[in-house]
């Protein structure tokens, strides 16, 4: 009963000790990507000509899109299933 007692207030006294991590960036390579995410989506650096794909160039982009559904998808992955590379 009064380790019951005792132990009950210490247990809810618990999330009160928990720290919360300091905000900001933790590292210099956060720092940068946070950097680049918050210029994307602010669209801050955009460029001021709309840029446009000619019809050749769209036409090529959807057949290059349209390409990579030619093949099937194989149920399991064999590494040894591809093609070899010569090494000099």
């Amino acid at each position: 009963m009064k380790l019951s007692m005792l132990c009950c207030p210490l247990l809810l006294a618990l999330p009160l000790a928990a720290q919360a991590i300091d905000p900001g960036p933790a590292s210099p390579q956060q720092q940068e990507t946070e950097g680049w995410l918050l210029l994307q989506s602010r669209n801050l650096q955009a460029s001021p000509q709309p840029q446009s794909a000619t019809a050749r160039e769209q036409e090529l982009a959807l057949q290059r899109w349209l390409k990579k559904y030619q093949y099937e998808i194989p149920d399991f992955y064999d590494p040894d299933a591809g093609g070899k590379i010569d090494t000099k």
